[in-house]
């Protein structure tokens, strides 16, 4: 955790900030920062071949960073900054933790320029089913009770934690 003086365009500029600190530390050229909506900041930066995890991008560890920290998975209520703008699988990861708002400095195109292209993963999620042959993905026909099984048993469950 770290602080900002509070205004976006400088939570920006920190997230560029580390992104840079962490190439110069041989990592990825990504940076993102989490401020949740009592003012705490939450850094992360790529830690992809660092720690030999694809999902490991800027976004995706701060957003853990805040959630660990915080002590919840929902952090409504937060934005984050993003040094680049976020791929898919960061997208998904701001959606499922319930970020209210992202900000971002470059682009998808000047991150492919700089050899970092996720347009093929943009293109797999626009519907196009012909762009699904990076890698297809079906159900396998099971018996309906099987197929099911992991929600009935959540559903009897009175323990469980709604998200």
């Amino acid at each position: 955790m770290s602080s900002t003086d509070g205004t976006p365009a400088r939570y920006l500029a920190r997230a560029l900030e580390i992104a840079t600190e962490n190439v110069r530390n041989d990592g990825g050229p990504f940076g993102a920062i989490v401020v949740a909506p009592d003012g705490r900041v939450f850094e992360g930066v790529n830690r992809v071949t660092a720690d030999l995890d694809p999902s490991a991008h800027a976004e995706v560890t701060a957003i853990r960073r805040a959630c660990h920290e915080l002590g919840t998975f929902d952090l409504s209520g937060s934005t984050l900054y993003a040094s680049c703008e976020p791929c898919p699988m960061c997208l998904g990861a701001a959606l499922w933790a319930r970020i209210d708002r992202v900000y971002f400095a470059a682009d998808r195109e000047d991150a492919a320029s700089a050899g970092f292209d996720d347009a093929r993963f943009y293109r797999y999620f626009d519907g196009d089913p012909t762009h699904r042959d990076i890698m297809p993905v079906a159900a396998l026909e099971l018996e309906a009770d099987a197929r099911v099984a992991p929600f009935a048993e959540w559903s009897r469950t009175s323990t469980r934690i709604e998200y």
